[in-house]
């Protein structure tokens, strides 16, 4: 049985930086782009720190209603490389409308190149008793979350992929 795969669909310029300084935290960040064997490429790096109430560093994008509207998929999929450290990524849907509400998984982000292939029985409701649908998907987020480090994590692409 193979596994349909669907267009990239977020690319590296979509994505926009979110630290904790919303809420008054002080963890300090930076969002590039740059190209890498032809692929655009966005890195998030900087330091994550737990002082006054903070913790998090976040490349997030809204996604394309049309990567989701109709289409028969399972998971996600994408090309991450990064330090070692373990990361987060977090889903909106529509039925989510307080900012601490997602669904989550994490993974580790290992230097070499890699493509995850996450299915979505991976992700927890987080502060949420509202079911998940993969139509329903509007935000993705890939934290750097809930210790102190220093955060240094590649994206090249994240597709969805159906069964």
């Amino acid at each position: 049985m193979t596994t349909a795969q669907h267009e990239a669909i977020l690319p590296a310029s979509e994505w926009e930086l979110v630290t904790d300084g919303v809420m008054g935290g002080v963890s300090r960040g930076a969002l590039t782009r740059s190209v890498e064997d032809g692929i655009e490429v966005a890195r998030l790096t900087g330091d994550v720190s737990l002082d006054n109430n903070g913790g998090f560093l976040q490349m997030a994008t809204d996604i394309d209603r049309a990567a989701v509207t109709g289409q028969d998929i399972r998971g996600i999929e994408l090309s991450v490389r990064g330090n070692d450290e373990e990361y987060e990524i977090r889903l909106r849907t529509d039925r989510l409308n307080r900012p601490w509400q997602s669904f989550r998984t994490i993974f580790t982000a290992t230097p070499e190149w890699q493509t995850l292939r996450i299915g979505f029985d991976a992700f927890e409701p987080h502060r949420t008793d509202a079911p998940f649908h993969p139509a329903e998907i509007r935000r993705i987020g890939i934290l750097a979350v809930g210790r102190s480090f220093r955060a240094d994590i590649a994206l090249r692409e994240v597709r969805f992929f159906g069964p």
